[in-house]
């Protein structure tokens, strides 16, 4: 029983330690957190697949294969991926219609981002690799139940914040295009 409390609270701060930094992610969730809660917690969805689809593959070959060879072109890939979703923000906080329309489109924007996300794939190849060292279904659990919470709270929070004072809403879309496009340049001189 002790044990396994252990691995909660270590899936918990493993959840809490890749959901709450602020990056491209929390950008992207934020900006659709501004249309409506229910985008923001789909773009969070979206994210939270991302995590279990990279979960899952550090788990099955975090033995047979050497990433280190391809970082740059995971650099490479994020930061693109990352140039498309900031450039669609900033023309939807100049006014322009945005290109997608919501649900489907917003949950695959955020699991394409996740899934070229250095930061969550060098995430997954070091903390994440917990998965295959430490714990069991119950780290799981703990993890994603605060990756869960996380999607759940912070769009509510941005929501709520952007509803009862708009101005900020744009402000709050530029902001997120902004730190998207910070961590596009970013990761394009890591890659070079």
């Amino acid at each position: 029983m002790a044990a396994s409390l252990v691995e909660l609270a270590f899936g918990l701060v493993l959840g809490f330690s890749l959901t709450i930094p602020p990056g491209p992610m929390n950008a992207f969730i934020a900006s659709q957190s501004v249309r409506s809660f229910r985008e923001g917690v789909t773009a969070g969805f979206g994210a939270m697949s991302a995590d279990l689809v990279l979960g899952v593959l550090v788990y099955a070959l975090h033995s047979a294969v050497d990433l280190s060879a391809a970082l740059r072109w995971i650099y490479l890939v994020g930061a693109g991926v990352m140039v498309y979703l900031g450039i669609g923000l900033l023309r939807r906080a100049a006014g322009n219609p945005p290109l997608e329309t919501t649900g489907a489109k917003t949950y695959t924007k955020a699991l394409g981002l996740g899934v070229s996300n250095p930061f969550q794939i060098v995430w997954w190849l070091t903390a994440g690799l917990a998965f295959a060292y430490f714990g069991g279904w119950v780290l799981f659990v703990g993890l994603f139940g605060a990756i869960a919470g996380w999607i759940l709270v912070f769009p509510w929070a941005v929501h709520a914040g952007t509803e009862r004072r708009p101005t900020i809403a744009r402000a709050v879309v530029v902001g997120s295009g902004i730190v998207i496009f910070a961590f596009a340049a970013y990761f394009l001189f890591l890659a070079l």
